[in-house]
């Protein structure tokens, strides 16, 4: 391996000057601008391309698909990003967004089989196949638990490395992309300069000294950057859907007592992705002017922006007795928008931590 880029979720730049740490595993950390909106896929895509979200296609974690009327949140297909890459003839993804299908000779992502009967099948999807089985072999099966949800540790990193160092062992390739969520849990559960958050960082320097002696060892260029920085939350989240449903925009059908959205009723639906959504619907636009008449949010491209302090919340109920069925729970692909209260047990906790918004990130 000649090159390595780490993406770490939540690295800014003003998080690391805030900690005294611009200097990091050898490497000197100077602020660079964010994409925006400031959040993984996006962020993600234009590394991979070196385009803007409007030419890749990527303008949040989820997208709306107008052929089946619905939003559809973190899937895993690369062709939902447009454009060239920016990787020569011989690359290796690691836990990156989009990365399936991919024209590369290595690739690692969390894949869990959901069975039928309920419970999961913990599994990474890997390029070369056989490359799944002999990591599970070696190292057990990838504590997705650890990744997302309310047992997310910071120490999951170890195991990406784990994972990564294994991988090119076994299938060395010219250049290689790990992304790490280490910073990632901690900041949003209970905000950027929390104990927790900063006992995330010093496990982050923890992984980046490692990171940084695997390069030494194999004589390989490291370069890190972050995708986002976490700002603190102190307000309640904006709910558009809920007052879209108010104002006869947004429809839902009661099943068993929940209320379930009618994507083909309704007229507009605010697709929510941490402190950013965008409306989609015939009548998008007059959704819009009443969402900005609320006073929750601002304009901005490609949709609105919480106040500041605040989040977007996927919600179209205020009565917890409507709730569908998978809201309290983990459900990534089912939700129509971003939860971050998938970090607390039945969802039942105060988000301390965003992001979205333009912002410095850290790069070395």
């Amino acid at each position: 391996m000649k090159k390595l880029t780490v993406i770490a979720a939540g690295l800014g730049y003003r998080l690391l000057e805030r900690n005294g740490m611009l200097r990091l595993a050898g490497l000197r950390f100077e602020p660079a601008p964010s994409v925006f909106p400031a959040v993984t896929c996006v962020a993600q895509a234009t590394l991979r391309t070196g385009l803007s979200p409007e030419r890749h296609g990527m303008v949040s974690n989820g997208t709306w698909d107008g052929i089946l009327r619905r939003p559809v949140f973190w899937e895993q297909n690369c062709r939902l990003v447009a454009g060239d890459r920016v990787w020569g003839a011989s690359t290796g993804l690691f836990f990156l967004q989009q990365s399936l299908g991919e024209d590369v000779e290595l690739v690692v992502s969390p894949a869990p089989i959901h069975k039928h009967g309920g419970g999961i099948v913990f599994s990474c999807y890997a390029k070369p196949p056989e490359i799944a089985d002999a990591l599970d072999r070696e190292l057990g099966v990838f504590p997705l638990w650890r990744y997302w949800g309310p047992l997310a540790s910071p120490k999951v990193g170890r195991a990406c490395i784990d994972r990564f160092e294994r991988a090119i062992a076994m299938h060395d390739v010219d250049e290689a992309y790990l992304y790490l969520p280490t910073l990632d849990y901690a900041a949003q559960k209970h905000g950027p300069d929390s104990p927790q958050a900063k006992a995330a960082l010093a496990e982050f320097a923890k992984q980046a000294e490692r990171i940084a002696g695997f390069c030494e060892k194999a004589g390989a260029a490291l370069s890190v950057i972050g995708d986002y920085e976490i700002a603190a939350v102190d307000k309640e989240p904006f709910l558009p859907n809920a007052i879209l449903r108010e104002k006869g925009f947004f429809k839902v059908r009661h099943v068993g007592g929940r209320a379930y959205p009618d994507f083909f009723e309704s007229t507009a639906f605010a697709v929510c992705d941490h402190e950013f959504c965008f409306l989609r619907g015939e009548r998008a636009q007059e959704a819009e002017e009443a969402l900005l008449a609320s006073g929750g949010c601002e304009k901005c491209e490609f949709g609105l922006l919480a106040k500041r302090g605040s989040w977007c919340g996927y919600e179209w109920w205020t009565d917890r007795r409507e709730a569908p069925d998978y809201a309290n729970h983990v459900d990534i692909h089912n939700k129509p928008g971003f939860d971050p209260k998938e970090l607390f047990f039945f969802n039942r906790g105060v988000v301390r931590g965003t992001h979205g918004r333009r912002c410095e990130v850290a790069y070395a």
